[in-house]
């Protein structure tokens, strides 16, 4: 049971990922319009159940996912997993840290957490830029990340084979 439960997808669905940040810019703006810390408690649920279990224990992956991508007529690009979740885990960290923040009275803290959050969701929602992923893949070049986390990462053969399948 718990392979199954734990554990984020590879590949993953470039559009699901889009939507998904589509959800935490809303989130997001919804923060700092009203400026209540309650609503940054299902931001950094979400992040924490997505970097767990990709979108099985996110309701907004769920929706993401099993709703609005089938929806959509498109093409979908499929690209590596390992950097989404590291992504997911950077958006944990932003939306965590504003939290905590604001439960330490530091509320402004909080706000350019959230702000700088929602600047990074926007880009890869409306642009499909990640900043998570170029991280990640600048880390993989240092050698911080080990190749093997994600070979596709460094070998984008078996995507274009797939895609040309």
């Amino acid at each position: 049971m718990r392979s199954r439960l734990f554990g984020f997808p590879n590949p993953v669905n470039e559009t699901s990922a889009r939507l998904v940040a589509g959800g935490v810019v809303a989130q997001g703006i919804v923060f700092l319009a009203i400026r209540q810390w309650w609503v940054l408690i299902p931001l950094v649920y979400g992040f924490l159940a997505r970097v767990l279990t990709g979108p099985k224990l996110s309701p907004l992956g769920q929706l993401s996912t099993h709703v609005l991508t089938p929806l959509l007529h498109i093409e979908h690009k499929i690209v590596p997993g390992p950097p989404k979740r590291f992504a997911q885990a950077v958006g944990l960290v932003f939306s965590g840290g504003a939290l905590l923040s604001w439960g330490l009275g530091a509320h402004t803290v909080s706000y350019v957490l959230i702000a700088g959050l929602v600047m990074a969701a926007s880009l890869e929602a409306f642009a499909g830029f990640c900043l998570g992923c170029v991280a990640f893949g600048q880390m993989m070049k240092w050698g911080i990340i080990p190749d093997h986390v994600c070979e596709d990462c460094n070998d984008i053969s078996r995507r274009l084979v797939s895609a040309n399948s």
